[in-house]
């Protein structure tokens, strides 16, 4: 998969949203696909964390080899058991899952690195999202793009459920399962007023997800 084509602001764009959900006394971080480590970077100006990233493209791991404690260069895969046990607060994947050809079983084998109290903390693409859904209802169409929910680099595609039952099977309690990023569009209110707002999830471009091991 080709990833040289991104946006400049594809691996250097802060996720200012993912941050509240950072709990309270975290002490150290693991983000999955940290880009060249500006989410890392940011969380160290406000907090003395440990911050780990694994990044698939080298030049953007070289650089948050410079801001972050420890960087792998390659697929989260390949550094599983390179990973403590037990030791990290939150794994951050955002907008990384949907990316991956089998993220079920990712899930599920990197539960062991969290902490007695840690969680995995994600966003992932609304595939229900208005935009997306009227191209496929009423355009008839399903196309990729450079970026957004249809990314040509996309191997997954979730619903606000499929994530959810995603987290479940691999063995996590969800804690929180919301939707980020809402489109201030009139659209979506038009298609619910049609639908009695039995379809609210519509609104959302991503949802972030909190899970915890399951007890």
């Amino acid at each position: 998969m080709n990833y040289d084509n991104k946006p400049s602001h594809y691996y250097s764009k802060v996720r200012h949203e993912m941050l509240k959900y950072m709990p309270v006394g975290t002490k150290r971080i693991l983000e999955v696909g940290c880009g060249n480590g500006c989410l890392g970077e940011e969380i160290k100006k406000n907090a003395e964390v440990e911050i780990w990233g694994i990044e698939m493209m080298e030049d953007e791991a070289e650089s948050a080899k410079k801001v972050l404690d420890k960087v792998f260069v390659g697929k989260c895969e390949d550094f599983l058991n390179e990973l403590p046990d037990n030791y990290f607060d939150v794994i951050y994947f955002n907008d990384v899952l949907e990316h991956l050809f089998d993220p079920y079983s990712l899930l599920s084998s990197i539960k062991s690195k969290l902490s007695s109290n840690g969680v995995v903390i994600s966003s992932i693409p609304n595939m229900r999202y208005h935009n997306e859904l009227r191209k496929l209802l009423i355009k008839k169409d399903w196309k990729y793009e450079q970026h957004g929910v249809m990314d040509f680099t996309h191997m997954r595609f979730f619903t606000q459920k499929s994530i959810r039952r995603m987290y479940e099977d691999a063995g996590y309690s969800v804690l929180i399962n919301e939707g980020i990023n809402k489109s201030k569009s009139l659209k979506p209110i038009l298609y619910n007023i049609l639908f009695l707002f039995t379809q609210k999830d519509i609104f959302y471009l991503q949802f972030a997800t909190v899970a915890s091991k399951k007890v």
